[in-house]
């Protein structure tokens, strides 16, 4: 991961010493949060409305986030079904003030479109 990535992250936070575990690290349950909050945002965007997470495919821890880290959240669309979406997560960790970025942990998450009763709904596939 270089310095002059030119993606835009959809999420950028920084963990309080409320998220940190007896180890030191961030809880994996709170970075799985905020990756499901930038991925909802993409979802929500891509179906034009209201979206449910449905499934998380795959994670991988990569490496722990620290109390300092700010951290930037990348998602993209990697395939739209009829009624859902796989969005393609990964969490990237600025440390010694931006000097170094370290890939964190990366995922899959799917989402289905939802109508106004909260049932599936058709995504438009363009």
């Amino acid at each position: 991961m270089t310095i002059n990535d030119p993606r835009q992250p959809v999420l950028r936070v920084t963990p309080g010493p409320s998220d940190i575990n007896s180890n030191g690290h961030i809880f994996g349950g709170w970075v799985l949060s905020q990756m499901d909050i930038a991925a909802g945002i993409v979802a929500a965007r891509r179906a034009n409305g209201a979206v449910a997470t449905i499934a998380i495919e795959r994670m991988e821890f990569i490496a722990p986030i620290e109390l300092r880290d700010l951290i930037s959240v990348y998602a993209e669309v990697e395939r739209v079904g009829r009624t859902s979406m796989a969005i393609r997560i990964e969490v990237v960790a600025d440390r010694d003030r931006g000097d170094k970025q370290v890939k964190v942990t990366e995922g899959l998450f799917t989402f289905v479109a939802l109508d106004e009763q909260h049932r599936p709904r058709p995504v438009d596939p363009a």
